[in-house]
C-alpha cells in the first residue's frame, strides 16, 4: 500500500485497559502472535453497537478470564487516542482496512488473586503475563504504541499510586 492509500484509511475503534493491582503495578502480557520481546496491556475492538465500557469488560474477560466481579472501574480517559501502524504492517493486519486504532482507555483495579487470572482462554492472545511498574512497561511496549502508553499511564498515574 502506498502512503497516500494508508492515510485515507480510517482508525479501528478499540478499547484499552490499564489493569492495576492494589500496589499500583499494571498487568502486562506478551502477545502470542509476536516474536518481539514486547509487552502490552489488554485491548480489543469495539463491536458494532457496543459502547466502550461494555467492550472493555468483554475484552478483559476474553483475554484474561477476569470477570467484572473481580475489578472496579476507577477512571476513563476523556478523549480518544490514536496510533498508526507501521506502514509494512497495515496490509497484514485487519486485511488492510485500518491505518491504526483509535482507543478509549480505562483504569481498572484488580480485586482478585493472581491465580484467578487465566490467559488460556477460548481464543488465547497472550503467552505469559506479569505485574510491572508503569515506567518499565513504557520501555517494553512496541515503539509505535509508546506515545499512547505514555499518555495513558501519565494520565492515570495519580490514581495508580493510591
Amino acid at each position: 500500500m502506498t502512503p497516500a492509500e494508508i492515510a485515507f484509511l480510517p482508525y479501528r475503534p478499540n478499547v484499552g485497559m490499564v489493569l492495576a493491582n492494589p500496589r499500583g503495578l499494571v498487568f502486562a502480557a506478551q502477545r502470542l502472535d509476536s516474536s518481539a520481546d514486547a509487552l502490552q496491556m489488554p485491548q480489543g475492538g469495539i463491536d458494532a453497537g457496543e459502547d466502550p465500557r461494555t467492550a472493555a469488560l468483554r475484552e478483559l474477560r476474553e483475554e484474561t478470564g477476569i470477570p467484572e466481579s473481580l475489578i472496579s472501574i476507577e477512571a476513563e480517559m476523556p478523549d480518544w487516542l490514536t496510533y498508526d501502524l507501521p506502514p509494512d504492517l497495515v496490509p497484514k493486519i485487519w486485511q488492510g482496512r485500518f491505518r491504526g486504532q483509535k482507543q478509549r482507555w480505562f483504569l481498572l483495579r484488580y480485586l482478585g488473586r493472581d491465580d484467578q487470572i487465566d490467559i488460556e482462554t477460548d481464543h488465547p492472545e497472550f503467552s505469559r503475563w506479569q505485574w510491572i511498574a508503569p515506567d518499565e512497561l513504557i520501555r517494553r511496549i512496541v515503539p509505535f504504541k509508546r506515545d499512547v502508553y505514555t499518555k495513558v499511564l501519565t494520565h492515570f498515574a495519580p490514581l495508580l499510586r493510591n
